[in-house]
This record gives structure tokens, C-alpha cells and sequence, in this order.
């Protein structure tokens, strides 16, 4: 049986995977822990690193065939503008570290998650090839960007060499179970439940006008693609874009979430708070031609299935927004 390591499996796209991975019994799973504890609820072969550390690094993927690599200091708008340099040196580090690893220890296959702030906002959904590297990237995803697309070439590179294949995901905004629910690191859709499902006054203030637009992909159709790509992809290096391919008012999502949630709240905009006005949406055409994958979960399916686990898992959420 191949070993997979999960890295970021304590995080919410790791967490995911981890449950995933577990009920299909088809791995051996090593899973990675650093900032938060090891999850001894799940029965898989814990490791404590930093992977910023080049022996960390080294210890974590001895003997490993597949890297699921979803570590990442990531947060939500307010540090998007506030602290944008939090979300370029650690990941430039760490990915650095790994896939010269993946290649030093002739790993199989690695599956990287990239990013889509790199695209130009648009009205139509946007291929792989729309971007090129003379589009300036949105001034506020500048730095965060950058570093992406830094680590995608890293990738292409390091397949040429010929031992390991790469998979890039250009993967929209997620949401789901585990996902970050506290309002200082989350990003909308998690922001949105929190404020929707703790709210006393009948009021629910939104940042910004709300007119920007998001593509939204439920976690579980992006560990549908992580699956079907280490099954299915049969060339050195891809890139593909994962998302739902459709985009959403952020306004008309708050609208859907108030409406699923069954309470009768007051939308009132404060126009102080940072927000990103933003819009585009993704074609996935090449994951279906090449993966025969595309999503499930539309976006009201995608809420009643995120409040249900919500309210299903307060202890869960809590702890989530605690420790984070």
C-alpha cells in the first residue's frame, strides 16, 4: 500500500483530505502537524514539523510516495491588506524546501494548491492560458500572488527534471467543514456563517457594498479533484484551474445564507471596513477533459451542508476559532 503525507493536516483543506483519505483506506497516511495539535482522534501516523526546516522537511517525506502539500500561512482580507507580507516569506520557504525534497527523495506525485488572484477581474470565465506574466496582478494580491505564481514555475521546473509529477491547482475560494469561522482570519463565506448564526440584534453588518463577486467551491468537490488527479493524471506537470465556474454576489450570497438559515436578519453596510471589490470565475474545462472531474455541490446545497455541519459541531467550531 503507497504512503500519502498530508501536509497542513490539522488546517481545513488538510483536515478534509484527512477524513477523506481515512474512510477510503486505499493509503497509508502520514499526516503533518506544527502550529496546532496533533488530531489523535484520527488513527494515522502523526509528525511533528516545521516546514521551514530543511530536516524537518527531510524527515517528514522519507518513505512517502504521494505529497498532498497544504501548509500555508493563510488568512482572510483584513491581513490580505493590513499584512500582506505574512502570506509571501513562509510559503516561499516552505514550498521551496519541499519540492526540492520531492525531487531529492524521487517522490511520486505531488499536488500543490495555487491560487486565482493572479487572473484579471472579468465578466467571463477564465481559462488557464488567460493570464500571462505581463498582467499586473490586482495591487492588494500583489505580494501573495507573486509568490504563487513563484512556486508553479518551481513546480514546472523540478517536473522537467523528470523524477517526480506535479499537479498545480488554480482553485477558487473554498468552503466547508473546519473551515476558519473566526471573523479576524476568515474569509467571507465562514465570515458570513459566524455573523449570520451568532447574531442577537437582527442586524448583520457587511463590509463593503457587497458587489464584488466570488467563485465558490464546496471542499468537498476540491478533494474530489485532489483524488482524481493522483488517479488520473498521466503527464510530468498540469496546471488546472478547480472551481465551481460560476460567480456569486457577495451581497446575494449573504442574502442565500440569512435565507437557509431560517432567521430574519437586517443587512446594514459599513463602507469603512477592507474589502475587495473584486469579480471573477473560473473555466474548468481542461479538469474535466483530462480528469473527468467536475464539481457536484452547488452553491445552495454548498450552504445548507456548511450550516448543518455548524450546527452540528459547535465544540468543533469553537476550538477552530480558538485555536485557529
Amino acid at each position: 500500500m503507497k504512503t500519502i503525507l498530508i501536509c497542513g493536516a490539522t488546517g481545513f483543506i488538510g483536515r478534509n483530505l484527512l477524513e477523506y483519505y481515512i474512510k477510503q483506506n486505499k493509503y497509508n497516511i502520514r499526516a503533518i502537524y506544527h502550529n496546532k495539535p496533533a488530531l489523535k482522534e484520527y488513527d494515522v501516523e502523526w509528525i511533528y514539523a516545521d516546514l521551514k526546516n530543511a530536516d524537518d522537511v527531510k524527515k517528514a517525506l522519507k518513505n512517502v510516495d504521494v505529497v498532498l502539500q497544504f501548509a500555508a500561512t493563510t488568512s482572510g482580507a483584513n491581513d490580505i491588506i493590513n499584512r500582506p507580507y505574512i502570506h509571501v516569506t513562509d510559503n516561499a520557504i516552505m514550498n521551496s524546501l519541499i519540492l526540492r525534497e520531492c525531487y531529492e527523495q524521487s517522490i511520486e506525485h505531488i499536488i500543490f494548491p495555487s491560487c486565482t488572484v493572479m487572473y484579471q477581474p472579468a465578466d467571463f470565465a477564465q481559462k488557464e492560458t488567460d493570464w500571462n506574466a505581463q498582467d499586473e496582478i490586482f495591487p492588494t494580491y500583489f505580494g501573495v500572488g507573486n509568490t504563487k505564481v513563484y512556486i508553479e514555475k518551481m513546480c514546472e521546473f523540478f517536473s522537467r527534471l523528470g523524477k517526480t509529477k506535479h499537479t498545480v491547482m488554480r482553485h477558487s475560494n473554498m468552503y466547508g467543514p473546519y473551515d476558519k469561522y473566526d471573523l479576524e482570519r476568515s474569509h467571507v463565506f465562514g465570515a458570513t456563517i459566524t455573523k449570520v448564526m451568532t447574531n442577537t440584534n437582527g442586524i448583520l453588518n457587511v463590509w463593503g457594498t457587497g458587489e464584488g463577486g466570488r467563485d465558490l467551491l464546496h471542499v468537498d468537490d476540491l478533494v474530489s479533484f485532489v483524488d482524481s488527479a493522483i488517479t488520473k493524471q498521466d503527464t510530468p506537470y498540469e496546471l488546472f484551474n478547480v472551481g465551481l465556474g460560476k460567480a456569486i454576489k457577495i451581497i446575494d450570497l449573504i442574502k442565500k445564507i440569512i435565507n437557509h438559515s431560517g432567521k430574519d436578519l437586517k443587512i446594514e453596510h459599513d463602507l469603512s471596513k477592507p474589502t475587495i471589490p473584486t469579480s471573477l470565475f473560473l473555466n474548468c474545462d481542461k479538469a474535466k477533459e483530462k480528469l473527468n472531474w467536475e464539481p457536484k455541490i452547488g452553491i445552495d446545497e454548498g450552504i445548507i451542508k456548511t450550516l448543518t455541519w455548524y450546527k452540528e459541531n459547535k465544540s468543533n467550531v469553537a476550538q477552530i476559532k480558538t485555536v485557529g
